[in-house]
């Protein structure tokens, strides 16, 4: 006390310090230690002085007196009296010890740490004895505050000490009963920078004091404590940092579970002093326990790799440090030398990964590599097999499959697989090959170090590459290398099982893919498993060569591949085993398995022969001598017999029909054969053998190929070969099935063409007798090759093969008696007419057609057609009119005679050359206007068969000629025509026909106008074709107008729907009716609606108009189509189609029985309130009127069947407010529209309307208007309803009319002239009526020239309206004289359209229909030049008027 705790020395101070607490700890435990220190102890604590009595001789002169020793003193004395309230026990001390708590807690301000953590020490002591515990809520609730609240750092940091203290003496309970982590957590996170220092303060020192007790809440505070690295006071950072430093060197492995995920996530903070933290936090790592250590690791050193990247410089120093400090602890002494070039790759990987993997390549390891050493190469690693670089990802991926063999424990290298293995993946499927196989060892290296149990996707993975269907054959050939060293890792028994069981079994899947990946495999493993892969060889063999005929190339050259690595390692062992598969292969019937097992064989033969397989035409002395050993070694290797069977093979192989296949077999033939003529006798029996057995093999290119081989063997050995080869041919054609047959005659065809004409001539006698009989065989496919060998024989020998073979045949054929012999003959000839027809034809031609044609020759001629083609046509002259005559005379009644006949022109025609179809269709068409009926007939049933035969080109003759027949006298000619047209129908496309409807238009027209203008025709009356007069008559013509109809260009609808109508209009009703009439108006209902041109909609909408006329009640179905389809095309732009819509409307209201929606429609229309006229692209004005004439046409024609009380009012009241419209054509329609609707109301309501809308004049002002009750006036009184109206209202209306025609606007006046003569032909007395008028007609008529055209047409429409309705005895003395001299002059003298408008007026005054009578009547009461005049007009214009309507 005196010396040492008073000395400015802190070193001197802080060990004085200790030793007197641990002396009292030691010693002071004694009642009388204990009675001499509390006194003494008091006093220094009051004064600071030391009692100087007790120092005996030591110097008091160096004891310190001043102040700074004062408190020095009196720290020490809180220390030693907590030291010696330990020693206090008893109730009877509590007191003290409290007081000794108290003057403890309140020394822990003194700025010392020395003094404050001695203080701590003796508080945890003291925290259970007197009444701490009963206080110790409110003692740690006041060390808190001080520590968060404290006005200086050395109060919050003794504080916090206090608090470690009491925690530490009461128990760690303490910590959740009083809420201090919560109040240390919420400080740290939101508090005030003192806060923040105060709550780290106590952070630390709980963690210190407590260690692995306080381990849990570390989880709860770390967010807060890293979050305070990016405080902005630096105490507050400074406190954090030491926090941190001492968790993580408290934690234990369970706790490094705990805190690192939260760490990491720190890592990626935006703010760069977390980051720090963070990074600082990992590198205190490197202090953990060696186990923990290597735990931590695989996740600490990617994240402070990764930190090099940050582009704060702070980070990347911190990253710097903490791996430096992770370094530190390597204990493998290979890797801390290399250990700076392993940090500059990690610092700096773009650039130091390459020399960093060199060095770890040529370090030699003598030591084990630890996990701090694994965390330090895995990263760069890593780096290296995702490099770009080869040599890099080689060096990566042999270091990574070789360090399982450099490491204790293969745990520790465990976490670091799902970092490696996807990058050892990558490598795998790389494209360079060295990569590859090195990544592929290095699976193999993991697998066989780690155990497959530590790799469980691994296999599978691999197996999936091989199947994927997006990977490249370089990849999946990765994916197999890698399978082959796993599955060699694993052990044998894996190996067979896996591809006994899984892969082999691939080979024939669906996908290609996968069927590739299966035989990569086969090209690694073998060679990897050596004499390991015998026993799966047999199973291998048969997918290998599968994969040989692969329809994907890519297959085919990987098989090819895998098969050359096969014969490599296994081909001399097992060769045995390999070649029997391979001669099966030469034996395919696909061309590229025989050409893989032909160059695999090659390869073979050469490595058992000892050389290479020749890419040369091998004619050097060098190449014949290889030749010579090889086939000698060969021999010694795998005896005669399989020699001979394998050169046999070869040798077919020379002729086999791939080009490619023929090519390899020569370079194989030439590598193992010096002399070939030699060898060929050596083998000769074995390939005669094999030969003759190929040609009954029945396989067409088996059978082509030993032919050939045949005759290279005969072009090859000749003479000597020839006598041993012909007779077994022979033999074999009259011991052998057809196949046997069919090959002997290619084999005899091959030998001919390969023999000399000599050597011919020695065996003539067999060959043609064998020719002969072949030619005659029942089977088709021998007759074909007989007749080739018989045209190589008469290549070769010319006529004398015809002389020899053709007269038997031509009498074998007459031979009636026997059916079998005569059909051979003629199976013969027709097999030589095949090839010789050119010669033959005008030999045989004549016979078979001599009148009456029988059975045999009509079955003879039949069968010559079909191989006679290109030259039969040349005889048609001949042949056609034979067979037609046979049909028309009817030569025999015998049914199976004339459909022998039949047959044999089917057949004819059929077969016809398409040169020859101009002479065909030539020939049948001439006897199609013969004056023979049954001529006629059979011309029209050999057009129908022609069609049959699918020739186009002429089809415009055979439509001419058949559309004539339609209108033959003959009904049998009618139905042949009829039919026939049915088949062309049939057999040539609608697309094709849609072309001639014009032209099929034309014909018709064409007939029916010489139908009515010839001597004795109908004239103008009707006229029906009777082609369509028959059952079913149309239908052969509907498929074509259908077509055109629904797909036609424009110009071809319009044809079609305009022809459908005209021979619609030539067919009479009962041949309509029922279906054929609803299939014709289905397609037009459908077609009208499209945007088709204005004329194909006319025509259509005609068509339809006829088909309404004549369908009558059986399309009563269709009225809602009909009627929503004619008001669409109201509103159409063309004014024509509006017409026709009109028209229509008015034919369709016989078969409507509900008008009322339809008038409804129409009214709504013609107001222009919807539906109708709608489209904006048509004029209102004009849409308006087309409605309006609609709406008067269903009026007129179906008006009284409305049921609904305000249908035709409506009608009415609309038409009356449309009379004054300012349109002209709008004010006609509606007249007509008021017409129709007064003539339905009847005459009540018709007079009430005249009152209301005619005869009141408030609204004259305007011509519009007067023109439109003009209109209206002529309207009414044209209906049946005038006849019934009030003679005043008649009186009233009259007057009117005569206002109007003295109107001065033209069209009121021209109005009003019509209307006039309606009135006066409705009066009760036309002829008074007329009379009073008749100075108003004059005054237009005496002056012609005074008025205008459409005024004088006026006039003549108001005289004809007034002779129409006038019910009259005579129209002569009822018109009067001069007005008939006023329409005579007009008649002659005006404009052409003035003289037509006269000449009616005439035609009616005359009644022409009655005769003469009028004629006569006016010529007895006119002058001599009148009743001139009038009679030259009778006969020169009036007689062809045929109607008058004016009334419409």
């Amino acid at each position: 006390m005196a010396y040492g705790i008073a000395d400015g020395d802190e070193g001197v101070k802080n060990t004085s310090r200790n030793a007197l607490r641990d002396a009292i700890v030691t010693y002071g435990a004694s009642d009388d230690a204990i009675a001499f220190l509390l006194p003494h102890l008091d006093d220094i604590l009051k004064n600071g002085v030391a009692d100087s009595s007790s120092l005996d001789d030591l110097p008091k002169t160096k004891i310190l007196q001043d102040t700074d020793a004062s408190n020095r003193r009196k720290e020490g004395a809180v220390v030693a009296l907590g030291s010696v309230a330990l020693h206090l026990k008893g109730p009877e001390n509590a007191t003290k010890i409290d007081n000794s708590v108290d003057m403890l807690l309140s020394s822990l301000k003194t700025p010392n740490e020395d003094v404050q953590s001695s203080i701590a020490d003796a508080l945890a002591k003291l925290m259970k004895k007197g009444n701490t515990q009963s206080r110790i809520e409110v003692i740690l609730d006041q060390l808190v505050n001080d520590c968060l609240e404290g006005d200086s750092t050395a109060i919050r940091h003794g504080a916090a000490y206090g608090i470690a203290s009491a925690v530490k003496g009461s128990g760690i309970a303490t910590l959740k009963k009083f809420g201090i982590v919560i109040r240390l957590e919420e400080a740290c996170a939101e508090g005030s920078s003192d806060n923040k220092e105060g709550s780290l303060f106590a952070i630390q020192l709980l963690c210190t004091r407590l260690g692995l007790l306080f381990e849990p809440y570390i989880i709860v505070l770390l967010p807060s404590l890293l979050k305070s690295f990016g405080d902005g006071s630096e105490s507050v950072r400074k406190a954090a940092s030491k926090a941190v430093g001492v968790i993580m060197s408290k934690l234990s492995a369970h706790g490094v579970k705990l805190v690192l995920p939260t760490v990491l996530t720190a890592f990626n903070d935006s703010s760069w002093r977390t980051k720090e933290a963070s990074i600082n936090m990992l590198g205190s790592m490197s202090h953990l326990a060696p186990k923990q250590l290597a735990s931590a690791l695989p996740k600490v050193v990617p994240k402070l790799t990764e930190a090099f990247t940050d582009t704060h410089p702070k980070v990347k120093a911190s990253a710097e440090a903490a791996l430096d400090e992770i370094s530190s602890v390597i204990r493998n002494p290979e890797i801390r030398e290399i250990s700076p070039a392993l940090l500059k790759a990690l610092t700096d990987p773009a650039s130091k990964t390459l020399a960093a993997l060199e060095a770890l390549i040529e370090t030699e390891f003598l030591h084990a590599i630890d996990a701090p050493s694994l965390a330090l190469i895995v990263p760069i690693l890593h780096r290296g097999l995702r490099d770009r670089a080869a040599t890099t990802k080689r060096y990566g991926a042999l270091i990574t499959g070789n360090i399982c063999t450099m490491i204790n424990d293969s745990r520790d290298f465990l976490p670091y697989i799902p970092t490696l293995m996807p990058d050892l993946k990558s490598s795998l499927l790389d494209p360079i090959p060295d990569v590859r196989s090195i990544a592929a060892k290095a699976l193999g290296s993991l697998t066989r170090g780690l155990g497959e149990d530590a790799l469980p996707d691994l296999r599978p993975w691999l197996i999936e590459q091989l199947r994927l269907d997006g990977l490249s054959s370089a990849e999946r050939s990765g994916a197999a290398q890698g399978l082959t060293e796993v599955l060699i890792a694993s052990g044998g028994a894996v190996v067979e099982s896996q591809m006994m069981d899984d892969i082999l079994p691939l080979a024939s899947h669906p996908s290609q893919s996968t069927r590739e990946g299966v035989l990569w495999v086969l090209c690694f493993l073998p060679p990897a498993l050596g004499q390991g892969f015998t026993v799966m060889l047999d199973a291998s063999l048969p997918a290998l060569i599968n994969g040989l005929s692969d329809d994907n190339e890519q297959v085919r050259e990987v098989a090819m591949r895998a098969g050359r690595v096969l014969i490599k390692s296994h081909g001399k062992v097992h060769f045995d085993k390999i070649l029997p598969i391979l001669q099966s292969g030469m034996a395919d019937e696909d061309h590229r398995i025989r050409l893989s097992s032909l160059m695999l064989l090659g390869d073979l033969l050469s490595m058992i022969g000892g050389t290479t397989v020749l890419r040369t035409d091998g004619d050097t002395q060098d190449d014949i001598r290889r030749a010579e050993r090889a086939q000698a070694q060969i021999t010694l290797t795998l005896g005669i017999t399989t020699r001979n069977r394998v050169l046999s093979d070869v040798y077919l192989a020379r002729s086999d029909n791939a080009g490619a296949v023929r090519h390899a077999a020569v370079q194989v033939w030439k590598t193992v054969v010096s002399v070939t003529a030699r060898t060929l006798k050596q083998i000769l029996q074995v390939l005669v053998s094999r030969v003759v057995s190929d040609l009954a093999s029945g396989d067409p290119e088996k059978t082509e190929m030993a032919g050939k081989c045949l005759g290279d063997i005969v072009s090859k050995l000749g003479d000597s070969v020839l006598p041993e080869v012909i007779p077994v041919l022979r033999n074999s054609l009259y011991d052998g099935d057809h196949n046997t047959r069919r090959g002997v005659c290619v084999g005899l065809s091959e030998v001919i063409s390969s023999s000399t004409k000599d050597q011919i001539l020695r065996f003539l006698d067999i060959i043609v007798k064998v020719v002969q009989d072949a030619i005659c065989d029942d089977n088709e496919s021998v007759r074909e090759m007989a007749a080739s060998s018989f045209q190589n024989l008469y290549n070769l020998v010319g006529t004398r093969a015809m002389d020899e073979v053709v007269p038997a045949l031509m009498v074998a054929l007459e031979d009636t008696d026997d059916d079998d012999r005569s059909g051979r003959a003629l199976n013969g000839l027709t097999g030589i007419l095949s090839i010789r027809s050119k010669e033959l034809l005008p030999y045989i031609i004549p016979r078979l057609v001599q009148q009456p044609i029988t059975i045999s020759h009509a079955k003879a001629l039949s069968s010559i057609a079909t191989v006679t083609s290109t030259t039969l046509y040349f005889h048609f002259n001949s042949i056609i009119p034979a067979l037609l005559n046979d049909l028309a005379t009817g030569a025999t009644d015998d049914k199976s005679h004339v459909e022998a006949v039949r047959d044999c022109a089917r057949s004819v025609f059929g077969n016809a050359d398409e040169a020859g179809v101009n002479r065909l269709i030539g020939e049948v068409s001439k006897d199609c206007a013969s004056d023979k009926a049954e001529f006629r007939k059979e011309s029209c049933w050999m057009l129908g068969t022609v069609v049959e035969a699918h020739f186009y080109d002429l089809n415009s003759i055979i439509i001419r000629e058949l559309i004539h027949r339609f209108n033959d006298e003959n009904k049998d000619v009618v139905k042949a025509a009829n039919k026939a047209f049915a088949a062309l129908s049939k057999n040539v496309p609608a697309e094709e026909l849609v072309n001639d409807i014009e032209y099929m238009r034309n014909l018709i027209a064409s007939m029916v106008s010489d139908a009515r203008r010839r001597k004795g025709g109908v004239g103008d009356g009707e006229f029906l074709l009777p082609g369509f007069n028959i059952p079913k008559g149309l239908e052969p013509l509907l498929p074509i107008y259908q077509r055109g109809i629904l797909y036609g260009t424009p110009n071809i609808r319009e044809a079609s729907a305009a022809g459908l109508g005209e021979v619609i209009n030539l067919t009479a009703d009962k041949y309509l009716a029922g279906p054929l009439i609803i299939k014709m108006t289905g397609p037009l209902l459908r077609i009208v609606g499209d945007r088709n041109p204005a004329n194909v909609k006319i025509a259509i909408l005609k068509t339809l108009g006829l088909i309404l006329v004549k369908g009558g009640p059986a399309l009563r179905a269709f009225v809602p189509q009909f009627q929503t389809t004619f008001v669409k095309a109201l509103s159409d732009p063309s004014r024509q189609v509006r017409l026709e819509a009109i028209n229509a409307l008015g034919l369709l209201m016989p078969l409507s029985t509900r008008v009322d929606p339809l008038i409804k429609e129409l009214v709504a229309g013609s107001l222009g309130k919807g539906g109708v006229g709608d489209d904006g692209a048509v004029g209102v004005v004009a849409v308006q009127t087309a409605t309006l004439e609609a709406l008067a046409v269903v009026l007129q024609r179906g008006g009284k069947k409305s049921k609904l009380p305000d249908s035709i009012p409506s009608a009415l009241e609309a038409s009356a407010s449309l009379i004054r419209h300012s349109d002209e054509t709008v004010r006609e329609a509606a007249a007509k529209v008021t017409g129709a609707a007064c003539d339905i109301l009847g005459p009540e309501k018709t007079e009430v309307m005249i009152q209301s809308e005619i005869l009141d004049s408030n609204d004259d002002d305007s011509g519009d208007i007067r023109q439109g009750k003009a209109s209206a006036i002529r309207r009414i009184f044209t209906a049946e309803v005038a006849k019934d109206l009030n003679e005043s209202i008649s009186a009233d209306i009259l007057g009117l009319a005569i206002k109007y025609v003295n109107d001065e606007k033209l069209a009121v006046k021209e109005s009003g002239i019509a209307a006039l003569g309606a009135v006066v032909g409705r009066s009760k007395d036309p002829e008074s009526s007329l009379r009073s008028v008749e100075s108003e007609f004059m005054s237009f008529m005496d002056r012609d020239l005074k008025h205008r055209l459409e005024t004088h047409q006026a006039v003549a429409r108001g005289l004809c309206l007034c002779l129409q309705l006038a019910q009259v005895e005579s129209r002569i003395s009822f018109f009067g004289l001069n007005l008939l001299k006023a329409c005579i002059k007009l008649a002659m003298s005006g404009s052409q359209r003035v003289q037509f408008a006269f000449n009616d007026v005439l035609w009616l005054a005359l009644d022409v229909t009655e005769g003469q009578a009028g004629l006569d009547e006016f010529s007895s009461i006119a002058m001599f030049e009148d009743a001139r005049q009038m009679k030259s007009l009778y006969s020169k214009v009036l007689l062809k008027i045929k109607k008058v309507t004016i009334t419409d």
